[in-house]
């Protein structure tokens, strides 16, 4: 069976290793040593100032909007995966979606302004399968109006624009660290932000409002995570060059088996140094894709439908205008990609999408 991700996995004995310090210190979670450490080698590695380890992504978009004090509306994307949205709605805010650039499946900048109102407070988009949005433009629109900006990142780990870290651009950047993630801790998530005040705010968040052992200054939630995690990430990060250098070499692979394939892909911002995080196709018509999804499935080979739904057609949000997100969405398919999938198996998954397309 080829499922659309695994999750890379080192040495046992690596990980071991750091279970063992756990087990001396009996110090579990609540900041300890290995969540430190973590810390400080990701804002190394990423490029950033400023970076909190969270529980999930989820939590670190709803710690990003608390934090910046958004409220009534918030400009999004349609074309992310449902937490972007839902967590706009659990933070009581309305989503107001913007459509997608057909080309880089990010939110159209160019779209943007004809969406902000005076009810409008912040700007929350997605670095679609980590193609970076055109910051630049954004950032414009952002000081024009006086608006926040959130970008998540789930999609970016590593990614650079124009030689700089994409996690450096907006106010805050969140990011997910799940296990089907290019770099995991199993489950996890961050927020980097370059404000440092802005950081005290989103630390106290994570933890119950505590700025003291007896003192709370501000509501919060239960958003740290744990040594164990901690220590997959450490392991992880030691190889995160080799998994991003495979992962390269997969998708160009991918791109000479599917040659003939009548799909195309998703161009990416120039300027950008991409991770591969993903293997997206977009097909003529929804009927190529399902043909292919029942063929691949009859073989044992299960890609995914990621973006489906267009998120403007949730039930719990008002359904929004968005032609093209709405298009995209019912004909953008990612295929199988994770670091062990080998090359036989690649050119097996190729035959089987052309085998479908031709029937």
């Amino acid at each position: 069976m080829i499922n659309i991700t695994k999750p890379f996995l080192p040495d046992m004995n690596e990980y071991v290793s750091y279970l063992e310090g756990i087990w001396e210190r009996e110090w579990l979670t609540n900041n300890g040593p290995l969540v430190n450490d973590l810390e400080m080698k990701l804002k190394e590695f990423l490029g950033v100032r400023h970076l909190l380890f969270l529980g999930n992504g989820t939590i670190a978009i709803q710690i990003a909007i608390k934090a910046l004090q958004l409220s009534g509306e918030i400009i999004t994307t349609p074309f992310s995966y449902v937490a972007t949205t839902s967590s706009i709605v659990w933070e009581n805010c309305r989503p107001v979606f913007v459509d997608i650039d057909p080309h880089s499946l990010n939110a159209d900048p160019a779209k943007i302004e004809e969406r902000i109102t005076p009810q409008t407070t912040g700007i929350l988009l997605t670095h679609v399968y980590g193609n970076p949005c055109d910051v630049l433009a954004i950032e414009a629109i952002a000081k024009k109006h006086n608006l926040k900006v959130i970008y998540d990142g789930a999609h970016a780990f590593g990614v650079r624009y124009n030689g700089n870290s994409v996690f450096n651009y907006g106010d805050v950047t969140t990011t997910s660290f799940h296990a089907t993630k290019l770099f995991h801790t199993i489950e996890g998530g961050a927020v980097t932000t370059n404000d440092a005040s802005l950081l005290r705010n989103m630390s106290l968040l994570r933890n119950f409002g505590h700025s003291g052992t007896e003192q709370f200054e501000m509501v919060g939630v239960n958003g740290k995570n744990s040594e164990f995690h901690a220590a997959m990430g450490l392991v992880n990060l030691k190889h995160i060059d080799k998994i991003m250098e495979h992962r390269k070499t997969q998708s160009l692979y991918y791109d000479k088996a599917i040659a003939n394939l009548r799909v195309t892909k998703p161009a990416i911002l120039p300027g950008a140094e991409w991770n591969y995080s993903y293997y997206p196709v977009i097909f003529e018509t929804e009927e190529q894709l399902l043909k292919s999804v029942e063929m691949l499935n009859a073989h044992w080979i299960y890609p995914r439908r990621y973006f489906y739904p267009s998120l403007n057609t949730l039930p719990y949000v008002d359904n929004q205008e968005v032609p093209i997100s709405e298009s995209i969405s019912r004909r953008v398919l990612c295929l199988p990609m994770y670091h062990t999938l080998r090359k036989e198996e690649i050119d097996y998954i190729a035959r089987l999408l052309m085998r479908a397309q031709n029937n």
